[in-house]
Parts: structure tokens; C-alpha cells; sequence
């Protein structure tokens, strides 16, 4: 915030700047183009807000969120297994190593 002193200089900069002929139209249009700043943030935070009552209170979207199925639904129970198309190994020098299927769970939504 500018106090007294500040607004003073910075009234007698404006005017030796200026000079006393121009210093009223400098500061009427200065202060339309403040209003105008000022109205076009307004009606940009209106329609911000707009735009976000209107999302929040849609009830397709919620209908559409809860009809889309779940990917975990079908649990995999049985455990999954590599078989090699065949016993040569893929890069020279390096044996296939035969690794046991263990069974592992599928994680639950909720675990997440």
C-alpha cells in the first residue's frame, strides 16, 4: 500500500512527466482501463465459479463414473506360466533358467 509521501512524489513525477495539460486525460484513461482490468477479472471468476457448480452438480457424470466396471473385478486366481518356445537359450552364452510359478493373490482395490 503507498502512503501519503509515495502518492505525493509520485503525483509530482506524473505532472513534470506529463505536464499539466495532459495529466487529466493521462488519469481518466488510466482509470478506465483500471475498471476495465477490474470488470474482466470478475466476470472471469464468475464463470470460473459457474463452470464449477455446473460440473460438481452434474449428476451423468456421476451415473457414467459408477457404470464403468471395474478392471479387478475378474480376480486371477490360477498362476500364470512362461514356456519357452524352445530349450535354446535367446542370447548365446546365457541358459534358460527355469523359474516355479508361485501363486500370488490379485490385490483388491482397496488394498491400494
Amino acid at each position: 500500500m503507498l502512503s501519503a509521501s509515495d502518492i505525493a512524489i509520485l503525483g509530482a513525477v506524473a505532472l513534470l512527466v506529463f505536464g499539466p495539460d495532459q495529466l487529466p486525460k493521462v488519469a481518466r484513461k488510466f482509470g478506465t482501463v483500471m475498471r476495465d482490468v477490474q470488470n474482466t477479472s470478475q466476470q472471469f471468476i464468475r464463470e470460473m465459479e459457474r463452470a464449477a457448480e455446473e460440473h460438481d452438480s452434474d449428476p451423468a457424470r456421476d451415473r457414467h463414473l459408477e457404470a464403468v466396471p471395474s478392471p479387478y473385478s475378474p480376480a486371477v486366481t490360477e498362476p500364470l506360466e512362461v514356456v519357452p518356445a524352445s530349450d535354446e537359450p535367446m542370447l548365446p552364452g546365457i541358459e534358460p533358467v527355469a523359474v516355479p510359478a508361485a501363486v500370488k493373490r490379485a490385490a483388491e482395490p482397496s488394498e491400494f
